[in-house]
């Protein structure tokens, strides 16, 4: 199909997406690069904007990687999935398909049977937050929403074009491996979930955001350091923290404080508007 590129934009809701902020990564990211590599991809707003030929995403989330997929091979499938999950959407729906992974037969679902699963829930779902429990079961509460867009098919063939056409690879793992076969030129844009607002390095040690504390976040700048030591542009959002610009204290020159607004937090102080920081090494 011919692509409509206003309507490669991402199909589900994220927390920390980066819509808000695409006219500034747009206006910081550099003049002309080889690949781009985007190793925490999330909602996809970012790469979905770029639009540009084999990019690499990443994420360590399987069922948001699975759906991507899903998305890309088997859209048919998928798009029939998700019409029997909005004709059947209620309350009591909700939590009978949020029910599947606390069963062992949920291991024997198919891809698509998951990730129609993955985008329901998202779409029906509080806030569009992706949570899970200890067991690594999904329990976020029901979102009463009055006519959710559970069956966006405009956007999933646009965007499943747009993945098969740009000959996108998709992995799933670790941010390290994602840039393991970074070459110089190359462009990476990191969106690690971010250090708290208040955080510094004496009591920033106890927190973890998806497991993502203070080890994650220092073993990610080391990552920076290695790839701007090989020649790549390398981008990264995060909190306008004393904790991050003390991080990333040697690219203070070219970094950037940006303000967005931010909906989804449990403290107050993470909602609202806020500052978050464009770190480059460029």
């Amino acid at each position: 199909m011919s692509l409509d590129k206003q309507l490669v934009r991402p199909f589900v809701k994220w927390a920390g997406g980066k819509r808000q902020l695409l006219h500034y990564i747009n206006e910081y990211r550099p003049k002309t690069f080889n690949r781009y590599i985007e190793p925490f991809v999330g909602g996809g707003s970012v790469f979905l904007d770029f639009q540009l030929d084999k990019p690499v995403i990443n994420d360590f989330n399987e069922e948001l990687i699975n759906t991507y997929k899903m998305v890309r091979d088997k859209l048919a499938d998928l798009i029939e999935h998700l019409k029997v999950h909005e004709e059947n959407n209620s309350k009591e729906y909700y939590y009978e398909v949020r029910s599947w992974d606390r069963e062992d037969s949920y291991q024997s679902r198919t891809d698509v049977e998951r990730a129609a699963r993955f985008i329901y829930l998202n779409k029906t779902g509080y806030n569009g937050l992706y949570r899970v429990n200890s067991k690594n079961q999904f329990n976020v509460p029901f979102g009463r929403y009055e006519n959710p867009n559970i069956v966006n098919e405009d956007v999933l063939q646009n965007v499943s074009a747009y993945l098969n056409q740009s000959e996108a690879k998709i992995l799933c793992g670790d941010f390290e491996k994602a840039v393991e076969y970074a070459e110089p030129g190359d462009f990476i844009y990191f969106d690690p979930p971010y250090a708290p607002i208040d955080a510094d390095s004496q009591n920033f040690v106890g927190y973890t955001l998806d497991g993502f504390g203070y080890d994650e976040q220092v073993r990610l700048k080391e990552t920076f350091d290695r790839l701007h030591e090989l020649g790549c542009y390398v981008m990264l959002s995060n909190s306008s923290s004393e904790f991050i610009h003390d991080l990333y204290k040697e690219y203070a020159d070219t970094t950037q404080i940006v303000g967005a607004t931010r909906n989804v937090n449990s403290k107050a102080s993470g909602r609202g508007k806020v500052d978050e920081v464009i770190v480059m090494n460029y």
